[in-house]
């Protein structure tokens, strides 16, 4: 990216709390509008109706579309990030056996994603044709990564694979992109019965029990 492109990205912070109060419903209005009618809804002139804010406003932070744009992208992906803290919680995997332990990480990846659908969705398609946004999702996708491996390497001894890591790894890559998939595009997408969400879930952690540990379910 050149340097004026990255310029052109910028986000001016607000300094004064009226400022920082307009610019937060700036974005969060920019996260409602792609939540309800993906990028298409997504204009300068829809966002500043949704947070009650005059054009002007919005461009003393931003001088682009696409700068306010990626501002709303972070946003919506910080509210995300939130969700993954909990692989950083030793209490939630403290004493679960192995099988409990990788359900238990496919689930709460898994439910980041379901939980942000409406958003993920309308970010996904966009990154098709957006390589900024592109980048940084890939950028996410590895930290949730490194947290979903940290959690399941604790079952390393009982891991029947010769690298657990790569196994692991080739775990969260097959759920991850499963999970974006069906965001991005239904339940319904390549698939004759669709399933619901819990089923969803519970599918994909058994099918990550068996290959990393070769246990059936149950």
């Amino acid at each position: 990216m050149s340097a004026a492109a990255e310029t052109s990205l910028e986000v001016r912070p607000p300094l004064q709390r009226r400022s920082r109060e307009a610019w937060n419903r700036v974005l969060d209005a920019g996260v409602a509008l792609l939540e309800d009618g993906g990028y298409d809804a997504f204009t300068i002139a829809a966002v500043c109706e949704r947070a009650g804010v005059a054009p002007r406003a919005l461009y003393a932070r931003v001088d682009t579309k696409d700068a306010l744009f990626l501002a709303v992208y972070e946003h919506g992906i910080a509210r995300l990030r939130a969700g993954q803290e909990v692989f950083a919680d030793d209490a939630r995997w403290d004493g679960l056996a192995a099988a409990d332990l990788v359900r238990g990480a496919v689930a709460e990846m898994v439910g980041v994603s379901l939980r942000h659908a409406r958003f993920l969705q309308a970010v996904v398609l966009v990154s098709a044709a957006h390589e900024e946004v592109r980048r940084r999702g890939s950028r996410y996708g590895e930290e949730l990564g490194e947290g979903f491996a940290r959690v399941v390497l604790r079952a390393r001894a009982e891991i029947g694979h010769e690298d657990p890591e790569a196994a692991v790894r080739s775990v969260f890559g097959t759920v991850f992109a499963t999970s974006v998939i069906r965001v991005a595009y239904g339940p319904a997408f390549a698939t004759p019965v669709p399933v619901d969400d819990e089923r969803f879930v519970a599918d994909l952690g058994e099918t990550a029990v068996r290959y990393l540990l070769g246990a059936a379910p149950g």
